[in-house]
């Protein structure tokens, strides 16, 4: 057996993911973790990609209903992808592309229309070549430049 991408459920997977987003985003990119860690993440669906052994390889969050409303600009049909992450070991493997799909195909489930995300300018041309297109200026997120990024489902 592969690699699963799955819903996260329960306490365990929970911290596998808090485990995934800690190493790539607080870790290596040296975001502070009070800026990782959000209101956010009780109220989102949290997607958990696993390999073989059970071993945490990446995250993605959705976002949906009122509080997409409330992030999207009040969009109708909108989701907001974020907090995608995938571990060193398993970079290049097409797995974070992988975790976009199960995102957007989460969101379609929900009646989602389209998907927004708030891109690192690093990672334009990935999101790019899954579809998406930038939108409005470059701007501060925790000290990386990120854009807006939208794609119609």
């Amino acid at each position: 057996m592969g690699t699963v991408i799955r819903v996260a459920e329960g306490e365990a997977d929970l911290a596998l993911v808090h485990g995934v987003r800690r190493e790539v985003f607080i870790v290596e990119q040296g975001i502070a973790e009070e800026e990782e860690w959000d209101d956010l993440d009780p109220t989102s669906e949290h997607l958990l990609a696993v390999g073989p052994a059970g071993e945490p390889l990446g995250t993605a969050r959705l976002i949906h209903g009122e509080q997409a409303l409330k992030l999207t600009g009040g969009i109708a049909g909108r989701v907001l992808l974020g907090r995608l992450a995938v571990v060193k070991a398993a970079r290049g493997t097409g797995l974070g592309a992988d975790l976009v799909r199960a995102v957007e195909a989460a969101g379609r489930d929900r009646g989602a229309r389209e998907v927004e995300l708030h891109a690192q300018v690093q990672a334009l041309g990935f999101y790019e070549r899954l579809g998406y297109a930038a939108e409005g200026p470059v701007y501060d997120d925790a000290g990386i430049p990120h854009r807006t990024m939208t794609r119609l489902l």
